[in-house]
């Protein structure tokens, strides 16, 4: 019986990803490092430092270290997000939606605990999550299925208990892994991706999630 549901966050809940692109490309421009939109998107998923040390094994840079360009970009990220972050279409709708089922709510980013913490308060949803986890506590980031498996365990649900929403294939694949019924809101440049098949159900807009869509991942 599904009775939980876990968020991811960047790109899902605020409308981040354009954001971390123009934090990437700007910190890897300090260090002569050229990325296209193209290329940020590569990336989409995975958490800071492992997006610094993909591109520094391709590119080699010196002058920083991948730890002092990881802390750069996530410090970029939470400047922009807490002078222009906006919330999702739907945002204050899905929350409050399965806060009315009775569901357990968590979410399980792999961004860092400072960004997140950032994001909550800037929206000022901090209320709705009764477990927070971000992935850069685990031995590995998404698209293994460890965050989802620590706040589900945090929740004390079940992983067949949970309803996962995501808006990355890398995101859906570790909400897949941990064995969890999965919803996916892509960006509108990827909703045809064929990867998205995986999921349970595809959604344009988290407005589109009602009692009916629920009722059929219940069945």
């Amino acid at each position: 019986m599904l009775n939980t549901v876990i968020f991811d966050m960047d790109g899902l809940l605020i409308d981040s990803e354009p954001l971390w692109g123009l934090a990437i490309q700007e910190v890897f421009a300090t260090v002569g490092v050229i990325l296209s939109p193209e290329l940020t998107h590569l990336t989409t998923g995975l958490r800071t430092r492992e997006v610094v040390s993909y591109w520094h094994n391709y590119y080699q840079w010196e002058g920083k270290s991948a730890a002092q360009v990881t802390e750069e970009i996530i410090d970029n990220v939470i400047a922009k997000i807490l002078a222009t972050g906006q919330p999702m279409e739907g945002l204050e709708y899905i929350l409050q939606f399965f806060r009315e089922k009775g569901f357990k709510i968590g979410l399980a980013s792999s961004s860092s605990l400072r960004l997140i913490n950032a994001v909550l308060d800037h929206l000022d949803i901090r209320d709705y999550f009764q477990a927070v986890y971000s992935a850069e506590f685990e031995d590995y980031g998404k698209p293994h299925p460890a965050v989802y498996l620590a706040c589900a365990s945090a929740l004390g649900s079940d992983p067949l208990e949970c309803i996962a929403f995501e808006d990355s294939v890398t995101g859906m694949t570790a909400a897949k892994a941990a064995r969890m019924t999965t919803v996916v809101v892509p960006e509108a440049h990827n909703r045809k991706d064929v990867r998205y098949s995986l999921a349970n159900l595809q959604l344009n807009s988290l407005l589109e999630f009602n009692d009916a869509r629920l009722h059929l991942l219940m069945k």
